[in-house]
Formats: structure tokens, C-alpha cells, sequence
């Protein structure tokens, strides 16, 4: 895997899409045999989706504040980072990669679980505990479809699977360690932009049915309150559509195709705000809420 990700070889799928990375940095090598170990690999692919490559400056800024560099096809579109960002690097690429160029799907901004072949959209700021929830199911037997992109396929609807790490965050990093001991994480990296991240592996099924798609069940506007109790609205259909279109990447972008689909997924997908202050009693509702009517 190393030899192959240095001479950028190592082509990852991940559901629907594939991606070539080259690298020679360890800390990505570590993470990516971390992670990514159930993942179907291909040593030069003749095709992958994106080409995704991680280096360091060349120059006195390779020794003085080491850097990470990233660029897709030759391009460079983001400054640099501090050198341990590395490997969160590589997963903001990621999702940079799908958001700003699979405009065959409408891509939301939320997390997308699935139990009993029906999918909860989770669309949220940061900061809402999108993440925290979003690993707490996961770790309690739901399917991950994705942490960040929910795909709405155009032409059925379905919610296409692009399951990768779980991005965890600052406090949500210890809540999921002591909720779910046996859950593998990779070792936090400190002030990075949102503050100390650490990824979540996520669990084999999966990663094995990233092929599967599935149908949207509801919509859930989540909302983290320290210490309140749980309390669950319903939020009326127009005002849900309104509500994801913000959450949405490129729902502007697609028209009157994108209307469509968001419209659909508002008229078929009941609606629900939801805050809470205690992580067993969301899961307790969720439970509920797979029992899909």
C-alpha cells in the first residue's frame, strides 16, 4: 500500500467513486491502512474519478513549519496546512472532490444513516452535534451512508451511499470513545479550523453494501442542548424544503432538475426538529423512527 501510494498508484472506492492518491507522507499512509482496510483497492486503475495528491512545499518550508499541500489534477485550489493536517486534509479533498463536481446527484449538506431500508437525513450547522449523533448510530448498528454528503440520486430518488471516516470534533471525540470503547479512531490532530479532529472508522457492513442504495425515511433537523431534555417538532413540508435547499451544494446549480428532487424528497420524507441533551434519549428516538410507517 505505502509503495503504491508513493508513486501514486493507489486507487480507493468508496461507493460510486473511486480516487487516486499519491502520497508520501506518513501520517496519511497510517491513517489510510487504518481506515480504509475493508475498502475495495486497485493498484493503477486505468480510470479513477478524482487524482488526489498530498505533498509537502518544496523549499526552505519544507524544514521550517512543514506544510501539506493538496491538488487535484494539477490544480491547486486550497492553501496549505500544518503537515499533522495531513490526513484531514485528504478527507476535506475528499468531500471537496464530490460536492463541487457530481452534479448527477443533489448533494445536501447532512448526515445520511439507514435502518430497515429507510434512510435518516440529518442536515445541520456545525457545531449542532451532527457528527456526535451521526457516530452514535453508527456505533449502535445503523448503516452509514455518509457523515457530510447526502447524494439524492436525479432520476429515482434513491440516497446513494459514500460512506467514509466520521469526522468527530473538539468534545464529540471523547462522548464517542466513552460511548462505543471498541470503536476505532485515528489520534487527534490539534488546531486545525475547527479546533481537534479525530475520524471514526467506519463499520465493515457498510463499507461491503456502499453500493446499496436506499429510500429516504425522514428528515431530522438535530440540535446538541447541554442538559435539556429531548423534544421533537414536526416542521411543516414547505418549510423543510426551504431548509435543506440551504443546506444544499448545488441545488441552485441543477434547476429545475434540483427543485424536483428536493421537492420529492420534502413531500415523501416527513420532517422533525429535535434537540436534545442527552445522547440515550436521541438514540431512543431514532429507534422509533425506524419503525418506518
Amino acid at each position: 500500500m505505502r509503495a503504491a501510494l508513493s508513486d501514486g498508484s493507489l486507487c480507493l472506492a468508496t461507493g460510486v467513486f473511486s480516487v487516486r492518491v499519491h502520497s508520501t507522507i506518513p501520517s496519511v499512509a497510517d491513517a489510510l491502512g487504518l481506515l480504509y482496510a475493508d475498502y475495495p483497492v486497485e493498484v493503477a486503475a486505468a480510470y479513477a474519478d478524482f487524482y488526489i495528491h498530498l505533498r509537502r512545499p518544496r523549499g526552505l518550508r519544507r524544514w521550517l513549519r512543514p506544510q501539506v499541500e493538496f491538488d487535484i489534477d494539477g490544480a491547486a485550489p486550497f492553501l496549505p496546512l500544518p503537515l499533522p493536517q495531513a490526513f484531514p486534509m485528504f478527507e476535506w479533498a475528499s468531500n471537496w472532490c464530490i460536492s463541487s463536481r457530481a452534479h448527477t446527484y443533489l448533494i445536501i449538506h447532512a448526515a445520511a444513516v439507514e435502518k430497515g431500508g429507510r434512510v435518516a437525513i440529518l442536515p445541520a450547522p456545525s457545531g449542532s452535534g451532527k457528527s456526535t449523533l451521526c457516530a452514535a448510530l453508527v456505533c449502535s448498528g445503523w448503516r452509514l451512508l455518509s457523515d457530510e454528503l447526502t447524494l439524492v440520486r436525479l432520476a429515482d430518488g434513491a440516497i446513494q451511499p459514500v460512506p467514509r471516516p466520521v469526522s468527530l470534533k473538539n468534545a464529540s471525540i471523547k462522548v464517542i470513545r466513552g460511548f462505543a470503547p471498541g470503536a476505532v479512531l485515528t489520534p487527534e490532530v490539534a488546531d486545525t479550523a475547527k479546533g481537534t479532529i479525530a475520524h471514526l472508522k467506519v463499520p465493515r457492513d457498510s463499507v461491503l453494501r456502499a453500493l446499496d442504495t436506499a429510500r429516504p425515511g425522514c428528515i431530522v433537523f438535530p440540535r446538541y442542548v447541554a442538559n435539556a431534555d429531548l423534544r421533537m417538532e414536526p416542521v411543516a413540508r414547505a418549510r423543510a424544503f426551504t431548509r435543506v435547499a440551504e443546506n444544499c451544494f448545488n441545488y441552485g446549480m441543477l434547476g429545475r432538475a434540483g427543485f424536483s428532487a428536493l421537492g420529492t424528497l420534502a413531500d415523501t420524507a416527513p420532517a422533525y426538529d429535535v434537540s436534545y441533551g442527552r445522547l440515550d434519549d436521541a438514540l431512543a428516538l431514532f429507534e422509533r423512527l425506524a419503525d418506518w410507517a
